[in-house]
């Protein structure tokens, strides 16, 4: 079965939510931003918060801008090593949606250091420091704390040239939506918690969610290439609304098309759906158009978290097969076209069906 920490408690059973089920609910997020005070903002902060992407960009010169994130979380696996690895891809992951290349990283961990023996959390570091050794950045400096439950993340830098920044809201009418990883990962995590998770299953979790989004500079290159993004806690119904939101459109998503991680329809079956999912909905649910027949299964798997999860790319149709192309030269074997762009409709996202076998 699944490999557990032997030197203390599970580290899942030390958070109340694990990886990208962790955030707080949309709906929510945008009460607390809605009540914050607008600065005034620099000419060279090319991209902030105002559509909420995947990183800030600040221009330094003609070609180069700068490339900000963090992304930390509680556990989501219960091995140490791997607890770090997912961890630090997920934060990265930012900087490679905005098209950038990553060059340094900072650590951010927060331990139960009279719960966890120091060489678990050890471990939890080592799996981070792989990671960004495989990116090729070093980790510069970080903060560590005492804290209840087990976080970790990395604050993530990166270069881009201007010209190629790709934003969340740029997608045009007409667009075909490119997906670059399986969804379920939330629903594998449930299994996990609930030690129902097949062996299978749970290198399934750890192969998608350690595998670096490492397409993006290459596709944010390609002209063809309008809008980039990650898919993260929100779910794929989440960011996607992000994406509609941003560039005042609907995007139509062909559900029988949206690759699944193996065996997480049957996991969902059995009741293994994050809470995290539910409050997706609740929060972006009537932005969305669903089939009369979509279940409740479905409805739990389009709004499943991911954590680490694959980029969604937004581009003109004579550039489907080169964006394809870079996914496949990186290894991205489950990249696919799971919809399109449209003009703006009532509901931002529109769901066609036929449930999936």
């Amino acid at each position: 079965m699944n490999e557990k920490n032997p030197n203390g408690p599970r580290l899942t059973s030390l958070s109340h939510g694990g990886g990208c089920g962790c955030k707080i609910a949309p709906g929510v997020l945008s009460e607390i931003l809605r009540s914050t005070t607008a600065m005034p903002l620099p000419p060279e902060l090319l991209v902030g918060i105002e559509t909420a992407d995947d990183a800030a960009v600040y221009k330094l010169n003609d070609s180069q801008a700068l490339v900000a994130t963090t992304d930390f979380f509680m556990p989501i696996v219960d091995d140490p090593f791997e607890f770090g690895r997912i961890a630090a891809t997920n934060a990265i992951s930012d900087v490679y949606a905005m098209g950038a290349q990553p060059i340094m990283a900072l650590a951010l961990v927060g331990m139960p250091v009279n719960v966890l023996p120091l060489s678990v959390i050890g471990k939890i570091l080592d799996g981070g420091q792989s990671v960004c050794r495989a990116a090729g950045i070093p980790i510069a400096g970080g903060h560590t704390i005492d804290s209840v439950e087990p976080i970790y993340g990395l604050v993530a830098m990166g270069l881009v040239h201007p010209d190629h920044i790709k934003r969340n809201a740029d997608a045009q009418v007409g667009d075909v939506l490119v997906l670059g990883k399986p969804i379920g990962v939330g629903i594998l995590s449930a299994a996990l918690k609930k030690e129902m998770l097949p062996d299978d299953g749970y290198q399934a979790m750890i192969s998608n969610t350690t595998k670096l989004n490492t397409a993006g500079p290459d596709l944010a290159k390609l002209k063809g290439v309008h809008a980039l993004t990650d898919i993260t806690g929100f779910g794929l119904a989440g960011h996607l609304l992000e994406m509609a939101r941003g560039a005042k459109c609907t995007v139509r998503l062909n559900w029988t098309e949206v690759p699944l991680l193996p065996g997480v329809k049957a996991l969902a079956n059995q009741g293994c759906i994050t809470g995290a999912s539910g409050r997706n909905w609740q929060g972006y649910g009537s932005e969305v158009s669903l089939p009369s027949n979509f279940s409740s299964v479905e409805q739990s798997l389009l709004t499943d978290p991911q954590t680490s999860g694959g980029l969604l790319v937004s581009c003109a149709p004579d550039s489907v097969n080169d964006v394809l192309g870079i996914f496949k030269q990186h290894g991205f074997d489950h990249a696919t076209v799971v919809g399109h762009v449209e003009a703006q409709q009532k509901h931002g996202l529109v769901v066609d069906q036929k449930a999936q076998a």
